[in-house]
């Protein structure tokens, strides 16, 4: 089970982008995700005339290790880690470590 889901609202701890805050719009692989407004790059695009897309320097998100991210919580307004507890019906939920309340997924 993946600790940090899309849709989650993540805060960077490392890197250049270090306390910048976003939401998770893709997970890439089993580690790397992509954070909406972080890990933005300037990218050299072509042109391609049949698809009518003009070239030129353009902005990208790339994908950022998922140890550099932290979940937010918005309760206590600080980064937490997050924890998975079993319920008495079998069924697997996240919830915060610090405070044990369930993650919710907006």
């Amino acid at each position: 089970m993946n600790k940090i889901r899309k849709g989650d609202d993540v805060i960077v701890l490392a890197g250049r982008d270090k306390g910048k805050r976003g939401k998770v719009t893709l997970r890439k692989d089993d580690s790397h995700l992509v954070v909406e407004g972080v890990n933005v790059v300037k990218k050299h695009a072509k042109p391609n005339p049949m698809k009518g897309e003009t070239g030129g320097i353009v902005d990208k998100t790339m994908p950022i290790h998922q140890s550099n991210v932290a979940i937010f919580n918005v309760a206590k307004g600080k980064a937490d880690r997050v924890g998975i507890k079993v319920q008495a019906d079998g069924k697997r939920v996240r919830v915060y470590k610090s405070s044990g309340e369930e993650i919710k997924v907006a």
